[in-house]
Parts: C-alpha cells; structure tokens; sequence
C-alpha cells in the first residue's frame, strides 16, 4: 500500500512501537519520546518530508498522558541532485506519515525536534503554551501565543482548562512584561513595526534591526488575538455547524478552510462526494485563489506607490466577486459545504454568465498584467527583493506562493489530489529567483490557471445529485486530516473524534503559519523602505500594526513612524538614493 516502504525504512532503523492507518494515504506511527527527533528527521530530510502541522493533545482521559502528532508531508525533497538530498523514495510515493509520541501527564517534557528540523519551532513553543509541553533543548522558549503576563500552569487547551477560576489583576503599564525581542550582537537601530498597521487584518508587532537602511536581522511576534475557536468547537457543534465556523477562520481563504475541515470527516468514514458537488467545491475554490491572489498582487503595487495598477487590479477582482455571487450565492463567505457534499446547485443560465465573467477576467487581467511587467519602476522594487533562500525554505517548510517561488513544485493539489482535481489538467507554477518578483509572477499565473480549472469544471459539469444523505458516525478516539492548497497555500485540519459525535479535538494549521517562521531571514540585507512589501509578498493572514520601529545598530537609537510616514519613505525612494535613518 502507498507508504508501507518508508515504513520499512523507518522499522529498520528505529523502534516503531506501532503503525495505523486512518485512510489510504495517512499513516501514524507510534515512538518513544526519546526517539521522536531522530525519526521525525529521517523522515524529514532522510526520505523527503515536508513538515505540514504538529498537534499537541490531551489524551490523559483515553490513555492516561499528552499526545503529540508531527504531520510530514512525503512528496520528496524536490531538491536538485547537485544539493545533495537525493530521495532514497521515489516521488510519486505520496502520502502523509504522523509521528506520534506519548508524553507521562507526571513528566510533560520531551526532546525538542527543532535543533534537527527547523520548522518545528514555532509548533513547539505553541505546544507549551496551550497544553504545558516542555520541549527540552527548544533554541527559543519564548511564549508564542499567550501574552507575557499569562499566569503559569494554566494552560487553556488542557481538558481540565475551564476548571480554572482565573480573574487577573489589573496590569499597570509600568508593571506589563516586555517581550524579550531578540537582538544581534553589537550596536543596531531597533525599528518596531506593530503591533497595529493599517494594511493587515490583525495585530503583528515587528522588530527591524538595522543599521543605517540596511535591515541586519528581525524578530516578530504575533498571535495578539485568539478567538478560541479549536476550544469552542470541543463538545459543542456538529461537523456541519464546524464548516461554517471554519469558513470564518480567515476573511480572504475562509472557503478553503471550510473544505479541508468538512473533508477531515469525509476521509474518516470513507463517504464519497457526488461528482457534481466535487465540481462545484473546486469551482468555488479556484474562486476565491483568484480574488485572494488579485487582492495581494494590488497591494504589492499600492505598497510601492503604483496606485494606478493597484485599482485596475482591484477592479478586475469585482468580476471575481461577481462570478462568486453567481456560483455560490455569496460574494465572499460562502456557506455552501455540508458534509455530504454542497448546499447549493447551478443552473444553466448561471454557468452561460459564468462563461461569459470567464471572459472578461482573463482579458482585461492581461492588459492590466502587461502594462506593469513593463514598468520598470516597478519590476525594480519587487526584483531581488526579499529573497526566501532554496535551503531556507527547504528547512522551514513554507507553502503556496511563497515556496513556489524559490523553486519548489510544491501543491498540494498536485501532490495529494483531491476530490474533482484529478479529472482536471494542473501542473504547479513555480519561478526560481525566491524574491518579491517570483511570488507575485507565481500569483498572476495561479490565477490564469484558475480560470482555466473553472472553464474545465463548466466544460466537462457532471449531471446528477449534489449531495449524498449519509448517517455516518466516528468511532471515539479516531481521527483524519483534511486538508486542501488555499490561495496562501497548505491549509492542514486535524480532527479527533469524541464521544456522542462531538469534536475531541480540533486543531486547525493555516497556511501563514508555515510561512511566519523564515520571513526573518527574507528582511535580512534590505532596506527598511522594503520591509512592507515583503511582508505584504507573503500576503499574510495577520493583523499588523500602524507603527514601525527603527533601530540604528551604530548609535543605539531607535525611532518609532506610523505607517503614513513609512509608505511616504518607500515611495520616495524610487527616485532618490538611499537614506540614513536616524
């Protein structure tokens, strides 16, 4: 079956204490704490691994201790010979391994996979802060998600969480915890950017060390909202009333969220979805990647000064919205996906107008795309600009356009085909030079090809139902990913299953956060008039700040400007040499 030889690869080095299956091509294998690092590293770099989510889980009620679950994507290396990481697996052996390890609820500690494999660091803080998981030897144990002032040893993601009475006292501004920034050797200019900014959607606070206009290096913390919505969906919604809290996850992605966390169910219990619903659930999909990608290729341009190109784009994106609308009834939250298929048919006149919105997109992006690959201000600021480095992204496993465009062919609708995609011609786009310029010309054609996968879905439409009534139930205990390629890249859902058909546990991975993690080394060697736009080149799903923080690295200062002032700084800077900040 797909998998069983990396399994045999593992099994002759390691001692897999046990092997499951939860569906074709998900595994789960069962180690010693002990041996976690070394397995997860063979999978990772030995046999061509991508690091897709870690789950941190109390299971102290099913088997006395914590849970963690490493999910690595195995679709090779996609690294060239001369790197020296030849796969020992062919790459068409694709599936998904989980590396489980048990941690005693007496000892809440574990070797730390970091040191090894670099993408697991965000992971490993957050396992500390929700469930108390001491990742022994983790290079950074700063607090992740919590703020500084959280008391210790409550930890909201435990089960035993809401028996907590918690009321904190009042902080004084004089008394609140700094967040401890890191900071590189010698004199810098210390520039915060956050944690508000006008540009994004939640709160970011960025630390750009610099010295003169040159950024050295950078730190960042996010996570000042958290909604709760893995610990609200615990024991109290259907899987169905879970969709339509999961299209709520992001404001620009939210449909993509919605499948991958409907079909977590739907591989579980092996229910196959009418042809038809698959269709239209692919349609939606390539839907919402053209108006996500259209709206960050729109900003890239206004973060530099091109106001002329930023609304033509956006007024190309209005037939993405209108197109939405007539497919799903909703120009952005859909609420179309139930378990079983979708809520909403499309007729024959809705499909002879999509045609004809079809057309219009891909003409009128064209002439707007040709106009601004021909300005050479403008391919000047994106050209060479935040360069994510092929090893970097190797080490941190980021998704979509942003590892797509240092090299790699990563996607998980070509890599792990799903649902209607595999009756549909695609072959990922990728570009090579890993700056601002890659990702925005992988964006641009991620859209052309949507609107070649939407032509697809009306040409070859499939007759008959778009919903199949099932009664289905989970066994406790048992669980599935779901997962799907959103505009922004992987979107990785992981669901346990409890007791009277509620949600144990839900942990949901969005595709920013695999890609927060290497930004600091794409700030590293620019200037800080560069700094918006290579965050906005990651078209982030965060909210950021309106403040900047400059910091000299020669004389120690630091100066703060609001995000007026800094675009005003960027823009000024096409026709003007480099300034000293001071």
């Amino acid at each position: 079956m797909i998998g069983d030889k990396f399994i045999d690869i593992l099994k002759s080095e390691f001692n897999i204490l046990e092997t499951s299956r939860q569906c074709e091509d998900q595994i789960t294998i069962l180690v010693d704490r002990n041996d976690l690092p070394k397995v997860v590293h063979k999978l990772y770099y030995g046999i061509g691994g991508w690091l897709s989510s870690m789950v941190a889980n109390d299971e102290r009620s099913i088997n006395k201790s914590y849970a963690l679950y490493y999910v690595l994507s195995m679709e090779g290396s996609k690294m060239s010979k001369e790197d020296g990481t030849i796969d020992e697996i062919e790459s068409n052996e694709k599936c998904f391994i989980t590396v489980k390890t048990l941690i005693p609820q007496n000892d809440p500690c574990y070797p730390s996979v970091t040191p090894l494999v670099p993408a697991c660091v965000w992971y490993e803080r957050e396992a500390y802060d929700m469930f108390g998981l001491v990742a022994e030897g983790l290079p950074d144990k700063r607090r992740l998600v919590l703020s500084d002032d959280w008391p210790e040893n409550l930890y909201p993601l435990r089960k035993d969480a809401m028996d907590y009475k918690f009321r904190p006292d009042p902080v004084q501004p004089k008394d609140e915890p700094d967040y401890e920034f890191m900071r590189p050797n010698g004199s810098v200019t210390d520039i915060p950017l956050g944690p508000l900014h006008i540009t994004a959607d939640e709160p970011g606070h960025f630390r750009l060390y610099c010295d003169g206009d040159t950024i050295v290096d950078a730190d960042y913390r996010l996570f000042y909202q958290h909604r709760g919505m893995e610990k609200l969906a615990e024991n109290r919604l259907n899987y169905n009333q879970m969709s339509y809290l999961a299209e709520r996850v992001c404001g620009i992605c939210g449909f993509a969220h919605s499948i991958a966390c409907v079909e977590t169910v739907e591989r579980g219990i092996g229910l196959e979805i009418p042809r038809r619903a698959q269709a239209i659930r692919v349609m939606s999909s390539e839907i919402e990647r053209m108006h996500s990608n259209l709206l960050n290729l729109g900003l890239a341009c206004e973060v530099t000064g091109n106001y002329t190109a930023f609304m033509h784009i956006f007024r190309v994106r209005e037939y993405t919205l209108e197109l939405a609308q007539l497919i799903t009834g909703g120009r952005k939250t859909y609420g179309t996906i139930v378990i079983g298929g979708v809520r909403r048919d499309i007729t024959l006149n809705e499909i002879k107008r999509s045609y004809e919105i079809l057309e219009k997109i891909d003409t009128q992006l064209d002439e707007i795309w040709q106009v601004v690959m021909e300005d050479k201000r403008q391919i000047g600021r994106w050209k060479g600009i935040g360069i994510l480095d092929k090893q970097v992204a190797r080490d941190f496993s980021p998704v979509g356009p942003n590892v797509r465009g240092s090299g790699f062919k990563r996607d998980t609708r070509y890599d792990h085909t799903y649902g209607f995609y595999k009756e549909l011609e695609l072959t990922p786009n990728v570009q090579f030079s890993g700056d601002v310029l890659s990702r925005e010309l992988v964006r641009y054609n991620d859209c052309k090809q949507a609107l070649r996968l939407v032509k697809q879905c009306l040409d070859i439409m499939p007759g008959g139902a778009i919903f199949t009534d099932t009664n289905y139930r989970l066994k406790p205990g048992a669980y599935c990913l779901g997962y799907d390629e959103a505009p922004r890249g992987e979107n990785m859902h992981w669901i346990m299953q409890g007791d009277s058909q509620k949600v144990y546990r839900w942990r949901c991975r969005a595709s920013t956060y695999n890609n927060w993690s290497s930004l600091r080394y794409q700030l590293q060697g620019n200037t800080i008039a560069d700094a918006a736009l290579i965050v906005c080149s990651l078209d982030p799903c965060y909210s950021c700040t309106e403040r900047v923080t400059l910091v000299n690295v020669k004389s120690g200062k630091s100066k703060v400007i609001g995000e007026k002032e800094l675009k005003k700084y960027c823009q000024s800077l096409k026709d003007s040499p480099t300034k000293d900040i001071r």
